[in-house]
Protein backbone atom coordinates (compact mmCIF):
# COMPACT_ATOMS: atom_id res chain seq x y z
CA UNK A 1 0.00 0.00 0.00
CA UNK A 2 2.77 2.49 0.88
CA UNK A 3 4.37 1.67 -2.40
CA UNK A 4 1.02 2.17 -4.53
CA UNK A 5 0.81 5.81 -2.47
CA UNK A 6 4.04 6.59 -3.10
CA UNK A 7 3.52 5.75 -7.09
CA UNK A 8 0.30 7.64 -7.16
CA UNK A 9 2.44 10.91 -5.72
CA UNK A 10 4.79 10.72 -7.89
CA UNK A 11 2.42 10.84 -10.75
CA UNK A 12 0.43 13.62 -9.34
CA UNK A 13 3.39 15.33 -8.46
CA UNK A 14 4.76 15.34 -12.24
CA UNK A 15 1.55 16.37 -13.56
CA UNK A 16 1.24 18.85 -11.94
CA UNK A 17 5.02 19.80 -12.90
CA UNK A 18 3.86 19.02 -16.36
CA UNK A 19 0.69 21.62 -16.12
CA UNK A 20 3.17 24.06 -14.58
CA UNK A 21 5.29 23.83 -17.40
CA UNK A 22 2.64 23.91 -19.57
CA UNK A 23 1.07 27.15 -18.53
CA UNK A 24 4.69 29.00 -18.17
CA UNK A 25 5.49 28.40 -21.83
CA UNK A 26 1.88 29.96 -22.54
CA UNK A 27 2.56 33.18 -20.57
CA UNK A 28 6.19 33.34 -21.68
CA UNK A 29 4.99 33.35 -25.31
CA UNK A 30 1.73 35.96 -24.25
CA UNK A 31 4.56 38.28 -22.84
CA UNK A 32 6.60 37.83 -25.93
CA UNK A 33 4.04 38.88 -28.15
CA UNK A 34 3.27 42.18 -26.38
CA UNK A 35 6.30 43.12 -28.64
CA UNK A 36 4.09 43.37 -31.83
CA UNK A 37 3.39 46.94 -30.63
CA UNK A 38 6.67 48.09 -31.31
CA UNK A 39 6.30 46.85 -34.57
CA UNK A 40 5.19 49.91 -36.74
CA UNK A 41 3.50 49.73 -40.33
CA UNK A 42 3.68 52.62 -42.51
CA UNK A 43 0.32 53.46 -42.88
CA UNK A 44 -0.93 55.76 -40.28
CA UNK A 45 -3.81 55.52 -38.01
CA UNK A 46 -6.85 57.53 -39.08
CA UNK A 47 -5.89 60.77 -37.22
CA UNK A 48 -2.92 61.00 -39.12
CA UNK A 49 -1.14 61.64 -35.70
CA UNK A 50 1.31 58.37 -36.06
CA UNK A 51 1.58 55.09 -37.70
CA UNK A 52 0.23 52.26 -36.75
CA UNK A 53 1.53 49.51 -34.87
CA UNK A 54 0.80 45.79 -35.52
CA UNK A 55 -1.18 44.80 -32.48
CA UNK A 56 -3.50 47.69 -33.24
CA UNK A 57 -3.86 46.32 -36.80
CA UNK A 58 -4.68 42.66 -35.74
CA UNK A 59 -7.38 43.80 -33.41
CA UNK A 60 -8.99 45.94 -36.13
CA UNK A 61 -8.69 42.95 -38.36
CA UNK A 62 -10.44 40.78 -35.66
CA UNK A 63 -13.52 43.43 -35.31
CA UNK A 64 -13.79 43.90 -38.99
CA UNK A 65 -13.96 39.90 -39.52
CA UNK A 66 -16.81 39.96 -36.84
CA UNK A 67 -18.58 42.91 -38.16
CA UNK A 68 -18.37 42.21 -41.92
CA UNK A 69 -18.62 38.80 -42.35
CA UNK A 70 -21.97 38.70 -43.82
CA UNK A 71 -19.86 39.92 -46.76
CA UNK A 72 -18.24 37.19 -46.96
CA UNK A 73 -18.55 35.19 -50.36
CA UNK A 74 -18.51 31.91 -48.82
CA UNK A 75 -19.94 30.62 -45.70
CA UNK A 76 -17.01 31.21 -43.09
CA UNK A 77 -16.11 29.96 -39.26
CA UNK A 78 -15.57 33.70 -37.96
CA UNK A 79 -13.65 32.50 -34.91
CA UNK A 80 -11.55 30.83 -37.35
CA UNK A 81 -10.72 34.36 -39.07
CA UNK A 82 -10.40 36.22 -36.46
CA UNK A 83 -8.13 33.80 -34.80
CA UNK A 84 -6.23 34.23 -38.19
CA UNK A 85 -5.86 37.79 -38.05
CA UNK A 86 -4.70 38.06 -34.86
CA UNK A 87 -2.31 35.77 -35.25
CA UNK A 88 -1.08 36.45 -38.88
CA UNK A 89 1.56 39.11 -38.32
CA UNK A 90 3.19 37.85 -35.15
CA UNK A 91 6.16 36.82 -37.49
CA UNK A 92 6.87 40.48 -37.91
CA UNK A 93 8.50 40.44 -34.35
CA UNK A 94 11.17 38.92 -35.86
CA UNK A 95 10.71 39.64 -39.52
CA UNK A 96 9.85 43.19 -39.11
CA UNK A 97 7.12 44.68 -41.18
CA UNK A 98 7.31 44.51 -45.04
CA UNK A 99 5.76 47.35 -47.32
CA UNK A 100 3.39 46.22 -49.57
CA UNK A 101 5.19 47.75 -51.79
CA UNK A 102 8.61 47.51 -51.32
CA UNK A 103 10.20 45.83 -54.15
CA UNK A 104 13.49 44.54 -52.49
CA UNK A 105 11.73 43.73 -49.20
CA UNK A 106 9.29 41.55 -50.43
CA UNK A 107 12.09 39.37 -51.96
CA UNK A 108 13.43 38.37 -48.75
CA UNK A 109 9.83 38.54 -46.59
CA UNK A 110 8.96 34.73 -46.48
CA UNK A 111 12.26 33.58 -45.51
CA UNK A 112 12.50 36.15 -43.01
CA UNK A 113 8.84 35.59 -41.26
CA UNK A 114 9.17 31.54 -41.94
CA UNK A 115 12.46 32.06 -39.64
CA UNK A 116 10.54 34.38 -36.84
CA UNK A 117 7.37 31.86 -36.91
CA UNK A 118 9.64 29.44 -36.34
CA UNK A 119 10.71 30.74 -33.29
CA UNK A 120 8.13 32.48 -31.88
CA UNK A 121 5.76 29.74 -32.63
CA UNK A 122 8.25 27.32 -30.47
CA UNK A 123 7.38 29.06 -27.42
CA UNK A 124 4.12 27.48 -26.91
CA UNK A 125 3.64 23.73 -26.02
CA UNK A 126 3.65 21.51 -29.59
CA UNK A 127 0.06 21.19 -29.72
CA UNK A 128 -0.83 25.10 -29.74
CA UNK A 129 2.40 25.56 -31.55
CA UNK A 130 1.10 23.17 -34.36
CA UNK A 131 -2.22 24.71 -34.20
CA UNK A 132 -0.76 28.33 -34.91
CA UNK A 133 1.16 27.22 -37.05
CA UNK A 134 -1.64 25.64 -39.37
CA UNK A 135 -3.44 29.17 -39.16
CA UNK A 136 -0.50 30.84 -39.83
CA UNK A 137 0.01 28.90 -43.08
CA UNK A 138 -3.69 28.70 -43.99
CA UNK A 139 -3.72 32.50 -44.20
CA UNK A 140 -0.49 32.57 -46.20
CA UNK A 141 -2.06 30.68 -48.69
CA UNK A 142 -5.25 31.88 -49.08
CA UNK A 143 -6.91 28.94 -50.35
CA UNK A 144 -10.01 28.41 -47.63
CA UNK A 145 -12.53 30.38 -47.41
CA UNK A 146 -11.52 31.34 -44.16
CA UNK A 147 -8.24 32.46 -45.45
CA UNK A 148 -9.87 34.50 -48.47
CA UNK A 149 -11.84 36.17 -46.07
CA UNK A 150 -8.88 36.71 -43.40
CA UNK A 151 -6.59 38.35 -46.38
CA UNK A 152 -9.27 40.22 -48.41
CA UNK A 153 -9.92 42.52 -44.49
CA UNK A 154 -5.98 42.59 -44.49
CA UNK A 155 -5.73 44.26 -48.50
CA UNK A 156 -8.90 46.46 -47.30
CA UNK A 157 -8.09 48.08 -43.89
CA UNK A 158 -5.09 49.93 -44.65
CA UNK A 159 -7.15 51.73 -47.60
CA UNK A 160 -9.79 52.70 -45.01
CA UNK A 161 -6.87 54.22 -42.78
CA UNK A 162 -5.34 55.69 -45.72
CA UNK A 163 -8.93 57.37 -47.02
CA UNK A 164 -8.82 58.66 -43.47
CA UNK A 165 -5.15 60.02 -43.37
CA UNK A 166 -5.98 62.23 -46.31
CA UNK A 167 -3.55 59.51 -48.68
CA UNK A 168 -0.66 60.29 -46.09
CA UNK A 169 1.31 56.94 -46.22
CA UNK A 170 0.07 56.77 -49.96
CA UNK A 171 1.59 60.20 -50.97
CA UNK A 172 4.17 59.63 -49.08
CA UNK A 173 5.76 56.65 -50.69
CA UNK A 174 4.32 58.11 -54.19
CA UNK A 175 2.07 55.12 -54.85
CA UNK A 176 0.53 54.43 -58.28
CA UNK A 177 -2.58 53.04 -59.09
CA UNK A 178 -0.93 50.08 -61.28
CA UNK A 179 0.51 49.30 -57.48
CA UNK A 180 -2.33 49.10 -55.27
CA UNK A 181 -4.63 47.07 -58.26
CA UNK A 182 -1.68 44.90 -58.60
CA UNK A 183 -1.75 43.59 -54.79
CA UNK A 184 -5.20 43.47 -54.83
CA UNK A 185 -6.01 41.31 -57.64
CA UNK A 186 -7.40 38.35 -55.52
CA UNK A 187 -8.93 40.65 -52.69
CA UNK A 188 -12.73 40.25 -54.71
CA UNK A 189 -12.12 36.26 -53.44
CA UNK A 190 -12.94 36.56 -49.53
CA UNK A 191 -15.73 39.17 -50.47
CA UNK A 192 -16.98 40.88 -53.57
CA UNK A 193 -18.86 43.41 -51.60
CA UNK A 194 -16.52 44.84 -49.01
CA UNK A 195 -13.77 45.01 -52.15
CA UNK A 196 -16.70 46.69 -54.05
CA UNK A 197 -16.66 49.27 -51.29
CA UNK A 198 -12.79 49.37 -51.14
CA UNK A 199 -12.30 49.94 -54.99
CA UNK A 200 -14.53 53.13 -54.68
CA UNK A 201 -12.51 54.75 -52.03
CA UNK A 202 -9.30 53.60 -54.16
CA UNK A 203 -11.11 55.04 -57.50
CA UNK A 204 -11.50 58.80 -55.35
CA UNK A 205 -7.90 58.62 -54.06
CA UNK A 206 -6.67 58.27 -57.68
CA UNK A 207 -8.97 60.79 -58.65
CA UNK A 208 -7.87 63.60 -56.15
CA UNK A 209 -4.42 62.59 -56.99
CA UNK A 210 -3.50 60.75 -53.43
CA UNK A 211 -2.70 57.82 -55.63
CA UNK A 212 -0.95 58.80 -59.21
CA UNK A 213 -2.74 57.66 -62.07
CA UNK A 214 -0.37 56.90 -64.29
Amino acid sequence: MEKEHIEKEAVENSQDLDAFFRQKKQMDFILEIDKSKNVFRQTYISDGSRKENDAEHSWHLAIMAFLLAEYANEPIDVLKVMKMVLIHDLVEIDAGDTYAYDSCGNETKKEREVAGARRLFSILPKDQEKLIWDLWEEFESGQTAEAKFARTLDHCQPVLLNDASGGRSWREHNVRREQIYGRNTRTHEGSEKVWRYVKGIIDKNIENGNIIQE
